[in-house]
């Protein structure tokens, strides 16, 4: 299953993008990363079935373990991707998140979107380490 970050704005070289390819370049799975520009813009389309994950302060704050079930039962069912959006400044429109297969919180702190795309990047390895008994999860 392709995991696949759609993200506003350009997070170039920094500390943040380090993590994030750190993260990326660790999971097993196809990753792919598209970057918007911070207005206008549009995501590539949408395949059929694929699941849509929107980090959003108002989501479910699952813990990493059922994260990774989520992710494992999607990968089960033979989804080909999991498309992860994080938004403008603003969020999401109510409209936006009533299309959402799943809305995930990392908190209700507000987070800087190139924080956000690295703790996500990690948060995904993570799920793929649980869903791979690898000892990652135990170790960090």
């Amino acid at each position: 299953m392709l995991l696949h970050i759609v993200a506003r704005g350009r997070i170039g070289r920094s500390a943040e993008a380090e993590l994030v390819t750190r993260y990326l370049q660790r999971i097993a799975w196809p990753t792919r990363v598209t970057e918007l520009p911070d207005m206008g813009g549009r995501a590539p389309p949408l395949a059929p079935g694929t699941k849509r994950v929107l980090l959003d302060e108002t989501g479910a704050m699952l813990g990493s373990k059922a994260f990774a079930e989520q992710l494992g039962h999607w990968r089960d069912e033979g989804v080909r991707e999991a498309r992860f959006l994080i938004g403008a400044a603003d969020g999401f429109s109510d409209a936006e998140r009533g299309e959402a297969d799943l809305l995930l919180s990392f908190g209700r702190l507000t987070w800087p979107h190139l924080l956000a795309r690295a703790m996500l990047a990690e948060q995904l390895y993570r799920a793929t380490s649980i869903l791979a008994n690898h000892p990652y999860h135990r170790e960090g």
